[in-house]
Order: C-alpha cells, then sequence, then structure tokens
C-alpha cells in the first residue's frame, strides 16, 4: 500500500487545493439524459396561464370601468333649461350686493329660468355679464332660457330702481321718492311723518328719519309704496351701523350713537374727497373735546335748505340751533345720509391734532393745528376763488367761513 502521507504533492485541505474532490463518472458509463417531459405540469402550466389572463380581463375591466365613471363624475351635468325668449310677464327684484346664487334662485322662483345652474352657468360663461348685473327690478318673461334672462339682466336699461346718492339730505330722498312712484309733491314726506313708528327708527331719533336714509340702490316694483322704501332705507343704515360696533366705538370716542350717526352725517358734507374723511372727523373730534365751536357752514346750509360754499357774517349770526359758529357741540339730528365711507371714517378717524380744514381748492384740502397757518391757507383760497371769477363779496364772506371748520370761534367776526 502507497502511504499518502508520505507521497509528495498537494494533500486534499492545502491551501490552493479543493476541500474535496468531485465525484466523478466511471469510464464508459453512458452520459445521463434529460428527463422526458411531464403531460401533467404542461397541463398545469397552460392552467396557470389562462387563470392570470382570465383575472387581467376581469381587473382590467373593473379599472376600465371604474376610470370610465370617474371621468364621468368629472363631466359637468347637464343643466335643465328652457330654450328661446319665454312668454308672458314677470317681475324680479335684485337687491343691491346680490350675487349670481341669489340672483339665479329669484328667477328659478319667479319661473323665469329652469335651473340656477343653468343661470349661473350662463353668466360666469360671459365676460360681458361681469359685474354689470345692477339693483332694481327687471321685467322679465316666463320660462327663458338661461341665456335670454341674462341678456335681460346686464341691460341697465332694464333696471327700475330708486338710486340714493350719499348725502342727500331727508328733504332731496322724499322728493325722489315720489318722483319715482308718480306720487304727489309731499306725500314720502308725509309717510314718514305719519308712520315714523313702523319704519324701525332707534328710540334716539325721536321719529326724524335723517341720518338714516341710506344711500343705495333700491328695487322698485309696481306695488311699491314710499312707506315701502323707507323701511328699506331704515333697515340697511341699521346693517351698516350694527355690522361696525359703532355703539360701543361711539361710547370708547365719547358720543352716544345718534352722535356718531350725526358726526358721520356732517364727514360726509364737509369732505372734498374720501381720502380726506377720517381727517376731517378727527378735526371734529378733537374741537367737540376742547369745547370749541364747530363752525361747519353745511350745518348752516342745512337750516338754510340751501348749498353753498358762500357763507355771509349774517349766515353766521343765524338764529338757528344748527348754528354751529353760535352753539357749541353737535346740532341736534343728522345733516344728511351718510354713506359707508363716511360711517367709517366717523367710526375710525385718522390720528392728528388738526383743529382746522380748508379745502384750497378741489383736491386740495389742507389741515393744521395752527390758526396762522389756517389763515395763510384761507387767504390763498380767498385768492383762487377770486381768480375763478368770483365776486368780491363771495370772497370776503369766505375769509370768515370757509367750508369745514375752516375759522375757529377766536378768529370770527
Amino acid at each position: 500500500m502507497t502511504d499518502l502521507d508520505l507521497t509528495p504533492g498537494l494533500s486534499p485541505g492545502h491551501l490552493g487545493a479543493p476541500a474535496t474532490e468531485p465525484e466523478g463518472r466511471p469510464p464508459g458509463a453512458p452520459a445521463p439524459r434529460p428527463d422526458a417531459p411531464d403531460p401533467r405540469r404542461r397541463r398545469n402550466g397552460l392552467a396557470c396561464l389562462l387563470t392570470a389572463l382570465s383575472l387581467f380581463a376581469v381587473f382590467g375591466g373593473i379599472g376600465l370601468a371604474g376610470f370610465s365613471w370617474i371621468q364621468g363624475q368629472r363631466r359637468p351635468p347637464a343643466a335643465a333649461d328652457y330654450a328661446g325668449d319665454g312668454s308672458g310677464s314677470v317681475q324680479v327684484s335684485v337687491p343691491e350686493g346680490a350675487g349670481l346664487s341669489q340672483i339665479a334662485s329669484a328667477l328659478v322662483r319667479n319661473g323665469v329660468v329652469a335651473s340656477s345652474l343653468a343661470f349661473t352657468r350662463a353668466a360666469r360663461g360671459s365676460a360681458a355679464a361681469a359685474g354689470r348685473i345692477q339693483p332694481g327690478t327687471y321685467t322679465l318673461r316666463q320660462k327663458m332660457s338661461a341665456a335670454a334672462a341674462l341678456a335681460v339682466l346686464i341691460d341697465p336699461a332694464n333696471a327700475n330702481g330708486l338710486t340714493i346718492p350719499e348725502g342727500w339730505r331727508g328733504s332731496q330722498i322724499f322728493a325722489a321718492i315720489d318722483k319715482k312712484l308718480q306720487l304727489p309733491a309731499g306725500t314720502a314726506e308725509q309717510t314718514a311723518r305719519d308712520q315714523a313708528a313702523e319704519l324701525g327708527l332707534p328710540e334716539t331719533a325721536n321719529g326724524v328719519p335723517e341720518g338714516y336714509l341710506f344711500p343705495a340702490t333700491y328695487a322698485v316694483t309696481d306695488d311699491t309704496t314710499a312707506a315701502d322704501l323707507l323701511k328699506q332705507m331704515v333697515e340697511r343704515a341699521g346693517k351698516e351701523f350694527a355690522r361696525d360696533d359703532a355703539e360701543v366705538v361711539a361710547t370708547n370716542l365719547g358720543q352716544s350713537l345718534y352722535g356718531l350717526v350725526t358726526i358721520a352725517s356732517m364727514v360726509q358734507g364737509e369732505a372734498d374727497n374720501p381720502e380726506d374723511m377720517a381727517k376731517v372727523a378727527r378735526v371734529i373730534y378733537n374741537r367737540l373735546a376742547k369745547n370749541m365751536p364747530l363752525q361747519l357752514d353745511s350745518t348752516i346750509n342745512y337750516a338754510m335748505g340751501r348749498s353753498t360754499l358762500n357763507t355771509s357774517v349774517t349766515d353766521t349770526r343765524l338764529d338757528s340751533p344748527y348754528n354751529t359758529y353760535k352753539h357749541a357741540g353737535l346740532p341736534p339730528t343728522p345733516i344728511s345720509n351718510p354713506g359707508r365711507q363716511a360711517i367709517m371714517a366717523a367710526v375710525d378717524p385718522a390720528p392728528g391734532d388738526w383743529l382746522y380744514f380748508v379745502t384750497v381748492k378741489p383736491g386740495d384740502t389742507r389741515f393744521t393745528d395752527s390758526f396762522d397757518v389756517q389763515q395763510k391757507n384761507v387767504a390763498e383760497f380767498n385768492a383762487n376763488r377770486a381768480a375763478a371769477g368770483a365776486s368780491a363779496s363771495a370772497s370776503a364772506s369766505a375769509s370768515a367761513s370757509v367750508s369745514a371748520a375752516a375759522t375757529p370761534s377766536s378768529g370770527a367776526p
């Protein structure tokens, strides 16, 4: 026997040699043949393939159906709509500030259009309709197409409404109501007196609607009465003051709510432009705090039933509680019906020490706490008036009494 331990060469396990030798095939032994295919395994593979294809078809169909359903949900649903211009006649009122949805609901309620959706789509798809539907009462037909109804509403000539400008006095509003409703002159004013308790005025107004006839556009129908319009105006004024917590603010400013309404009415009459309103309000508050007479020409004009820049020395001696040259403090009632910006100015006056102001020329109102500077501004005002062809007497009177607290009590003749 040969001793493997003594035979030169690499031993099993030596570095670089395989740990064990692979088993060899005996010489002359036939090469192995691959196994013959199993018919059962072939059938099983085909079944799996068919099953997979079936599942793919089922789930693919479900997915396709789901996708189609989602796409269908994204597509806007059809909106019910009439065709043509409709027939008959119906009046529909559009209140101030009404949005498209509110207008559409009124149209559906009155049988004008078939659905709110049809009208809002027509309006939103029309560039001409953007911001064009004005407050008022419109005469339309029933069963109109949304497009036909929209065409009527965007034409301002079709709006039947009463527009009250900011700063109008009650007398002007009464006259406008009579004219709009074709009533005898004085009817609205008499209605305001006779039905004061039904108008919704606060107790502090003592039945006087001045200051509470809010300037806006109000719808008018064939059945509208003077009392209807007056109630709407008072109601709207109440909402405007309530939304600003005006009663609380008035207390903080040392005023009653009625006093705040009065201040807003004077701001409306005195300010040359909306940008100056908060400063005008501050001048009024500052003069009240110092117990200085307000010396506002607008209050004298109200007492005399006029509107002018020319206030004479004689006018400043008028025996009237509205003469703020002669009487300190606020006049007994508002002197106009203030709009939103004047109310906001009274509620939130600008910070400042001003005691005087004068509109030297349109767009140029100057505020100061110096009497000497005020006198120079007044002189410039007079020069501008003279250059514009004002009479010498009108110019002289302006030096004594210019619009908006131009002259302090110490400087009044």
